[in-house]
């Protein structure tokens, strides 16, 4: 299994202002080795996913897990942030970044304004994503799935995945106007979904795989098993289930599917689509 959506906090290095309010993850560092710890053998390999470090230090993030992957071989690779917003300074980001392991890029619009991802400067910077032959992580809550669909719809030269299943409002029980917007965006070829993080957005209800399973399923569903790939959304995964319990749901969705489905899930989709090898 590859993990596709691995976080790390080491906070002697960089920032994280948006931890300082979340009692789960507002203290200590959560390090390669404590992540380990938790894994164990259930994972064979990850991929770092930049972590919404504070403005000023997300190149310096960069430098930092590509120094981690010099020395750690289950390391493959990382999704950077980038701010395709602006054309100042981002041809010379990617070109940097070329040298640092980087086999897709990220800009977190759930917390941003809702237009930033419309502007033809952003569309035009995600096409020199694409010209690299790089995915773009879109991590986007269950209300902007509109404005996603038509970011994805206006750069069909890029190749997408979609952050933990659209974000669904799982506590709320909002189904039916999510699951609409996910069969839109998954009839799109270049669109693909990541299986993470929807543990931590049940509320009150358990987060087991009686809980996510409805919403499991419409993924499967509508993306099928070869345009799915897995992540732990480590450590705010521990806002749900915790990642052991995370592995204990995946387990069993995967336990439902073929053999071939669920290698695709767990690491052959991630192979194609971050271009990695194991």
């Amino acid at each position: 299994m590859i993990d596709t959506h691995q976080h790390l906090i080491y906070r002697d290095h960089l920032g994280y202002a948006w931890t300082h309010n979340i009692a789960a993850l507002a203290k200590g560092d959560f390090t390669l080795g404590d992540y380990y710890g938790l894994a164990g053998d259930q994972v064979t390999a990850q991929l770092y996913m930049e972590c919404g470090v504070d403005d000023g230090d997300y190149q310096t993030e960069a430098r930092f897990i590509a120094d981690l992957m010099q020395h750690d071989s289950r390391l493959l690779g990382q999704i950077a942030s980038c701010r395709p917003e602006t054309d100042t300074g981002f041809d010379a980001w990617l070109d940097q970044a070329s040298d640092l392991g980087v086999v897709g890029y990220r800009r977190i619009l759930h917390v941003m304004p809702d237009d930033l991802s419309q502007s033809p400067v952003f569309r035009a910077n995600l096409a020199k994503i694409g010209a690299r032959s790089l995915p773009f992580d879109l991590c986007l809550r269950a209300d902007q799935l509109t404005i996603g669909l038509g970011l994805v719809r206006a750069c069909d030269d890029q190749s997408f995945v979609l952050d933990h299943c659209g974000v669904p409002d799982i506590a709320a029980g909002a189904f039916d106007d999510w699951a609409n917007q996910i069969r839109q965006i998954a009839d799109l070829d270049h669109m693909n979904c990541k299986l993470s993080g929807i543990a931590a957005y049940c509320g009150d209800r358990q987060p087991d795989y009686g809980t996510l399973r409805p919403w499991v399923d419409h993924i499967l569903e509508c993306f099928g098993p070869k345009r799915i790939v897995w992540g732990s959304d480590w450590p705010v995964v521990n806002l749900g289930a915790g990642l052991s319990d995370w592995l204990g749901v995946t387990r069993k969705i995967l336990d439902n599917l073929s053999r071939d489905e669920a290698e695709h899930i767990t690491h052959k989709n991630a192979q194609r689509i971050y271009g990695i090898l194991l």
